[in-house]
């Protein structure tokens, strides 16, 4: 266990960013799987700048690897250029 008050302070901090960074992350997973079920072009489109987006977020707070979301990104492009 920590002794230091600095210290405390630190895991009470990680603690608060671990739950948001949770919360942040299930979020954009949960919009990846709705695009990626999504069937209507128009509605892919306007959607896709969202996730995109959200994407981006997380690789600069370094919660995702930033190849990993240029990976999801690029997936998710040909899947919406793909729909009919």
């Amino acid at each position: 266990m920590a002794n230091h008050k600095s210290a405390k302070k630190r895991i009470r901090q990680i603690e608060t960013r671990k739950i948001r960074n949770k919360y942040y992350h299930k979020t954009t997973r949960n919009a990846v799987k709705a695009l990626r079920n999504t069937t209507e072009k128009g509605a892919a489109e306007k959607l896709m700048p969202k996730v995109a987006s959200m994407l981006d977020k997380l690789a600069k707070r370094n919660i995702i690897h930033k190849n990993k979301a240029a990976n999801l990104k690029s997936s998710l492009q040909l899947h919406v250029n793909a729909i009919n």
